[in-house]
């Protein structure tokens, strides 16, 4: 497919005001050319301010709405004439999906289930065009778990999900892959590692961490603290997902992780001393006093590490952000915008904070 054809792309994106979703918004945007519709539910975790200052844009859009709704999701296709779906919209939180799984069910598997039948309808209506693309971006933990020793999860690892969410995510993916394999629907998935950056909602790990170093809070680590993740930093997911778009054959299928496995003990460790670094009015410091072990996560996977080496060699995609820096820009950002984290501070958030962590 031509560059100029890829370069004006019609493209929904689901999840668009969320954490990776805007993120991706503004990378794409910044490629100009098409259109950008995002489609967004607005629940606790979506967030208008995400994308800020591209109101104005005549490529950009935005429609509040629940991807569960055939009708309105219809409609847009048609309206828009859209060509692309990223599909980003998930309930994404492993604890949440612990105490609530039904949400996760609704939103991750009807959810994906209406997408994908909405916009089957669509591309046969329009002839079924070979530029069509729908991009299903889900997780590694539909994978399950590895022990120390293990290798890290390949593209072929059998799925063998441990939670909730994982479970809604592998039924997703499932979906999406029967689509392809079904009707020909020219789908591509995305299994990614841990992401973190800017705009990330602080319920996760990371931005959990910098918010409450900074209010004097605990540091809740689940069990002993040696989980280990790999952590990829949002912008480098990005570049990752854009070279799907724009090289991947449909019906593929690409891991995309930063090569950066670290112990959640470890990491919290690197946060408190970037905090000490780069905040000199903390109210506790050195911020590693606040590390606090709470009761372990149920079914709480040890080991996710991604194998990375197809899409290096289909796509020539690797990140290019060390956890050292990302760390530190990430760290700095939240430094800079207390503006944004704090009004998300509410007293739901502090009773749901208190109900899962204590």
């Amino acid at each position: 497919m031509a560059e100029a054809r890829l370069n004006q792309r019609r493209v929904l994106v689901t999840g668009g005001a969320g954490f990776i979703g805007s993120n991706f918004v503004r990378s794409w945007y910044r490629q100009q050319g098409g259109l950008l519709l995002v489609l967004d539910a607005l629940t606790y975790a979506g967030n208008l301010e995400n994308l800020k200052g591209l109101e104005e844009s005549v490529i950009y859009r935005f429609v509040r709405g629940d991807i569960c709704d055939r009708t309105l999701v219809s409609r847009l296709l048609q309206e828009y004439a859209i060509d692309t779906i990223v599909h980003f919209a998930a309930e994404s939180h492993v604890d949440r999906s612990i105490s609530g799984p039904e949400a996760f069910v609704q939103t991750n598997v009807v959810g994906t289930f209406t997408l994908l039948e909405a916009f089957r309808t669509h591309w046969q209506d329009q002839g079924k065009p070979d530029h069509f693309r729908f991009l299903h971006v889900s997780t590694d933990e539909v994978y399950g778990s590895l022990g120390p020793d293990d290798s890290a999860f390949s593209e072929t690892t059998p799925y063998a999900p441990n939670s909730p969410y994982s479970a809604s995510k592998a039924g997703s993916d499932h979906l999406v892959r029967a689509y392809y394999h079904t009707y020909g629907l020219p789908t591509l998935i995305t299994n990614c590692s841990n992401n973190y950056g800017p705009y990330h909602f602080p319920e996760k790990l990371i931005p959990l961490m910098c918010v409450n170093i900074l209010l004097g809070k605990p540091l809740p680590i689940y069990g002993d603290g040696q989980n280990i993740r790999d952590w990829l930093y949002v912008e480098d997911h990005c570049t990752a997902l854009s070279a799907v778009l724009r090289q991947a054959s449909p019906g593929e299928t690409y891991n995309i992780g930063g090569e950066a496995e670290v112990k959640n003990i470890d990491l919290v460790n690197l946060i408190c001393e970037l905090m000490n670094e780069l905040a000199p009015d903390l109210p506790v410091r050195p911020a590693q006093q606040l590390i606090t072990y709470v009761s372990d996560r149920p079914g709480h996977d040890h080991r996710y590490a991604m194998d990375i080496s197809k899409i290096r060699a289909d796509l020539g995609w690797r990140p290019s952000v060390t956890l050292a820096a990302g760390l530190r820009k990430t760290v700095i950002w939240y430094l800079q915008n207390r503006t944004w984290w704090m009004p998300l501070l509410s007293e739901e958030y502090q009773r749901y904070y208190q109900k899962i962590y204590g």
